[in-house]
């Protein structure tokens, strides 16, 4: 469990299916994501089991975001994940650690990807000892961009996912990298 002012970056519970299985039906949370297609609740409860199922067999994953104050929404509301995962569906970049995140529409543009994202980088490089992340979006995916950007997080290529054919671009951040600037 980590905490910041506003946050809480945890693990999964039961509980967060009917939260995340809204954000995985919303077609603009899914607009930029695998193929752009929304998730079935059925879909959403296979991805909460493999959530844990990760953090069991590989010690990281993805973090339930949830709110510690009450802007942008209620205490205790599930804003969506942060964490790291195993980019297999993009074989050319492995091996390789990402850092990702989505987020439900009323939780953009408050600075909640860019802040559990900062406390997820530390852990990767300071506890996990990731040796180097890397982060995967849709070339289009503006906000996705700018989050990389401010983890200081430099174009590494850019390709199509061999599923889809979706463009994307691949950024990374050597552990060596974020000491110097994180000491």
């Amino acid at each position: 469990m980590i905490e910041t002012d506003r946050l809480l970056l945890r693990r999964w519970r039961d509980d967060d299916l009917p939260e995340l299985t809204a954000m995985n039906a919303d077609p603009e949370v899914m607009r930029y994501v695998g193929d752009g297609l929304p998730r079935t609740p059925e879909q959403s409860a296979a991805a909460l089991a493999g959530y844990e199922l990760t953090w069991e067999t590989r010690g990281f994953g993805l973090f339930a975001v949830e709110l510690r104050t009450p802007d942008p929404g209620p205490v205790g509301a599930l804003a969506g994940w942060v964490g790291l995962a195993v980019p297999e569906f993009l074989p050319e970049v492995m091996p390789a650690v990402e850092i990702g995140w989505r987020l439900a529409r009323p939780y953009w543009g408050h600075g909640i990807a860019t802040e559990a994202a900062f406390e997820v980088l530390r852990f990767a490089f300071e506890y996990a000892r990731v040796p180097r992340l890397i982060s995967i979006c849709h070339v289009d995916n503006t906000a996705s961009l700018a989050v990389m950007g401010k983890l200081g997080m430099t174009e590494e290529r850019r390709t199509t996912v061999p599923a889809h054919g979706k463009p994307v671009l691949v950024t990374e951040l050597p552990r060596g990298r974020y000491l110097r600037t994180h000491p």
